[in-house]
Order: structure tokens, then C-alpha cells, then sequence
């Protein structure tokens, strides 16, 4: 008969036999895209315009669209999501609203994103006019990330120890002005971790923008500063093709002779900025978590 202790080291090389399996996928699929992709990465492919239709083109443009994308949903889906987990956090009861408004958080978190797409075509793109562009992925992506960013926030609030809000009440601070002066800025460094988290979440999207933001775009002129110009980099209205839409579209196309080259270069790509964008939001929660606590 096994005893406890032996039962104990069954289980635990049993998890790291699960766990081993998870890092095996993980290396296999992030090894084999970096290395078929990196070898083709140069600054040429970096800063050239990509071609449809003759080999040797680049994906400045969409580099950009994808990170112009990305800040245009933070900028959007910060304060709701602040707002939302601040109330669930902190003013939030044990009711049927606290109820209904977490069951459509976990809602929104479970729908599939050609799902979102389709909503955003026919609101934003049809409905409301705004046609193929940078505003409609921007806000298409906003009902994307919003339950992933609240969650996450939510429970950055939630791990501040209920001793430094009675600190603050102890003081005669209103609650809201405790909750602005010592909770959030004790909670930041999980709050921004989770913005990255997201962040890189929705960087590599391409369902929802196929439908919203578009699949190609007019010729972007970096020195035009003018937003309402149809040229200008800073246009919310003009059409814009992201990296994820890029590998998609050079797939499926089948147009340009080195498509394979620059599907690969382009996924390896885009999975470094993701990798950047998780290493970033651990190494800043840490740092910002030491300078706001004082540890070690």
C-alpha cells in the first residue's frame, strides 16, 4: 500500500508532467514560428510599404495600424473599465445588479471575436456610417477587451489589504477620496499589468478587424499631421490593415510570389511584440510594486 508521502510525490510529478506538456506545446509553436520567421525580419521589412502584388514588400504600415489600434481601444477602455471595477470593487452589494452586471462581463469575455466583428460591421461600419476604418475596429475592439480589463483591474483593487482603506477612513477621508488617493495608487502596478496583458491580447486580433477596420487602406503620409486628412497617419476614418489582418490576407490572397516569406516574417513578428508586451507588464507591475510598497 502507498503511503501519504509517496502518494504525495505520485501527484506532484504527475503536475509536472501536465506542466511539461503545456511548456512543450508552448516552445513547439513559438520555436517554430520564430525560427521560420526571424531569419526573414530585416529593417527593409520594417519600415518598406507592403506590396500586393510583387515580392519584396514590408509592413510598416500595418505595424503602425496595429499599434495606432491598440492605443485608440486603451484610450476607450480604460476609464469604462475603471469605472466598472471600481464599483464592483469597492461600492458594489451582493444583489441581483451585482449579479446581472458580472454574468455580462463573463458574457462578453466568452464571445468569439468573428462574433464582435459581425456587431461592430453592422453598427458601426453600416449603421452608423463610419465605413471601414480605424474608429470602427478601434471601438469594435473595445467590446473585446473590456471584460478581460475589467476582471483583471478588479482584482488588482481587490489585493489592496482592507487595513489601508480604514487608514484613510481613520483620517477623515471620504470614501471616494480614499479610494482615489491610497487604493488605486497602491493598485497601479496591477492595473497597468493588466492593460499590457490586454494589450497584447488584442494586438494580435484579426477576426473583429476584417469586418471593422478593413483589409487595406490608402497610401499614409507620416508627415501629414492634418487627422481630418484622408492621408494622414492620424486619420480615425481611413481604412486600416493590421499585422494579424496581413498574415491572413497574404494567405488566403495567394497574389504576391513570396507569400510564405512574408506570412512567416510578419507571425514572428507579431508574436515578438506579444512576448515584449507580457515581459513589459511583469517587469513594470514589479518595479512599480517596489517603488510604491518599499519592498525588496
Amino acid at each position: 500500500m502507498v503511503n501519504a508521502k509517496n502518494r504525495d510525490k505520485i501527484a506532484t510529478w504527475i503536475i509536472y508532467f501536465f506542466v511539461g506538456i503545456v511548456v512543450l506545446i508552448l516552445v513547439g509553436i513559438l520555436g517554430n514560428i520564430l525560427i521560420t520567421g526571424l531569419p526573414h525580419l530585416s529593417w527593409h521589412f520594417l519600415s518598406s510599404e507592403a506590396s500586393s502584388y510583387q515580392a519584396g514588400g514590408g509592413v510598416r504600415d500595418q505595424l503602425f495600424n496595429s499599434l495606432y489600434l491598440l492605443v485608440l481601444t486603451a484610450i476607450i477602455s480604460l476609464p469604462i473599465a475603471l469605472g466598472a471595477a471600481i464599483y464592483l470593487a469597492e461600492y458594489a452589494k451582493d444583489n441581483w445588479i451585482t449579479g446581472l452586471l458580472r454574468t455580462t462581463i463573463e458574457i462578453l469575455s466568452s464571445l468569439p471575436s468573428i462574433v464582435v466583428g459581425l456587431f461592430g460591421y453592422l453598427l458601426f461600419v453600416v449603421q452608423f456610417g463610419f465605413g471601414f476604418s480605424i474608429i470602427s475596429g478601434a471601438v469594435a475592439l473595445t467590446f473585446f477587451n473590456l471584460p478581460i480589463l475589467t476582471s483583471n483591474i478588479e482584482q488588482a483593487i481587490k489585493g489592496i489589504p482592507q487595513a489601508q482603506r480604514e487608514a484613510g477612513l481613520a483620517l477623515g477621508l471620504s470614501n471616494w477620496k480614499t479610494i482615489r488617493g491610497i487604493v488605486l495608487p497602491a493598485a497601479l502596478p496591477g492595473i497597468l499589468t493588466g492593460l499590457i496583458l490586454s494589450a497584447g491580447r488584442i494586438f494580435g486580433e484579426a477576426a473583429a478587424l476584417i469586418y471593422t477596420a478593413g483589409q487595406s487602406g490608402s497610401t499614409i503620409d507620416y508627415s501629414n499631421w492634418n487627422p481630418f486628412s484622408s492621408t494622414s497617419f492620424l486619420n480615425v476614418m481611413r481604412p486600416a490593415e493590421t499585422l494579424a489582418v496581413h498574415i491572413w490576407k497574404v494567405n488566403t490572397e495567394g497574389i504576391i510570389s513570396d507569400a510564405a516569406i512574408v506570412s512567416a516574417a510578419t507571425s514572428a513578428l507579431l508574436v515578438l511584440v506579444v512576448i515584449i508586451f507580457n515581459l513589459g507588464a511583469r517587469y513594470l507591475g514589479n518595479k512599480l510594486y517596489r517603488k510604491l510598497t518599499a519592498a525588496k
